[in-house]
Parts: C-alpha cells; structure tokens; sequence
C-alpha cells in the first residue's frame, strides 16, 4: 500500500472513531494538529510518514474520556495499523509516540524506546500549538464546560508543580489551567518553527488573561 492510500485510510478511520466527540479532542482537532505537524516537520529530519501517522492517531482514545486508562490509544491504533499490513517498526514507532505524547505523560520521568524520536518531538509541538492561543483558549473553556467546571474561583490557588497523578486527577477551575499547563508550553517546544508560533499564542494568552482580570474585578 502506498503512503498516500494508508494516510486517506488513517484520516477516514480518525473521522469516523471521533464523530460526536468532545470539541476540544474531536476530528478538527486532529485536522489542526496535523496541519501542525506537516509545517513543524517542513524544517526537521524525520519520517513524515510516521509523522503523519502519529498526528493523526495522536488522540484516537484520550485517557481523559476513557477513566484514565493511557493503554487503549496505543492499542486501537496499533491493531488498525495492523489491519492494513503496516510494517511493524512503523507501528511499534507509532505506537510509542501515542503513549508519550501528551503533557501529563512529559511529568512522568520513566520515558523509554521511541519516546525521545524527532517524529514525536515534531507531533508534541504540533499538539501543544493547539492548546494554546485563541484556539486553546476556547478549547480550555470547552473542556472545562464538559466537566462542568467553574470558569474561576479566587480561593482556589494553581499549582503549576504538580506530579502526572495530580495533574490527571486535579479538578481546579479552568483559569487555574492557565498556569497548570498552557503558560508552560511556550518554554517546553521542542523545534525552532514551534518556538517561533508558541511565542505569539502565548502573548496572546497573557493578554486575555489581563482582561479576564479586569472585567472579573469590574474595572472595565
């Protein structure tokens, strides 16, 4: 099978995996954070068939909507590869990335085989772009909307230190978010088109921040 069928094949199975997902991890998403990825890739040595796939599969079953359990992405994109006949490094090497790619997985120190590629280096920026900036603004609101959490809360403190286990069980409000994770992506990219992209997102979000503060405060 060539690159172009296998990528139409993956895009096709990701769409249809996702329908009806929550709008913050759904399949525009994953349109968005592979479009990422490709521009990310244009100035890195990879492979961009694995950076393809693994943009694509990067959120096929986010823990976060499957109880916690980080072992069912990995799986369902494994056994998809492999219903196409992909060679196996391509899905031991996809698979890997899956299972490292997200924030709360950089918390956890024990990174081992594939984990430190470039393919996965160029998809953790592609993904980390999309949580921040106007459009990980609205997807942090999303979620929080999902979870029926409260937009603010002046009592409750971030933590910005917390271990992966915190991270996954912590329920602040979503402007705690800000500071748990999405001020933190601008300084932890890893390739020189990602930094460049980050900095703006990230000027933006502090703006936002600022005038959050004001009308929360009532000065404007």
């Amino acid at each position: 099978m060539n690159n172009k069928k296998l990528i139409a094949l993956t895009t096709a199975f990701v769409k249809d995996t996702l329908a009806g997902a929550e709008g913050g991890h759904d399949w525009f998403h994953i349109e968005r954070v592979h479009r990422n990825a490709i521009l990310i890739a244009k100035g890195e040595n990879v492979d961009m068939l694995i950076v393809e796939l693994g943009a694509l599969l990067h959120d096929i079953a986010d823990a976060k909507f499957h109880n916690g359990d980080e072992s069912i992405g990995p799986r369902i994109a494994a056994d998809f590869l492999r219903s196409l006949q992909v060679d196996e490094k391509i899905v031991a090497h996809v698979e890997n990335i899956i299972q490292h790619v997200s924030y709360s997985s950089s918390l956890n120190s024990d990174v081992k085989g594939h984990a430190a590629s470039e393919e996965l280096k160029v998809i953790q920026d592609a993904d980390r772009l999309d949580a921040i900036g106007a459009i990980g603004i609205a997807r942090a609101f999303n979620f929080g909307g999902f979870k029926n959490r409260p937009l603010y809360d002046p009592g409750v403190n971030s933590n910005p230190d917390m271990d992966k286990e915190s991270y996954k069980k912590r329920q602040s409000p979503t402007i705690n978010h800000f500071y748990e994770k999405l001020l933190l992506l601008k300084d932890q990219m890893n390739t020189r088109t990602a930094i460049e992209i980050a900095e703006q997102r990230h000027e933006f979000m502090e703006t936002y921040l600022h005038q959050f503060y004001e009308e929360w405060n009532g000065n404007k």
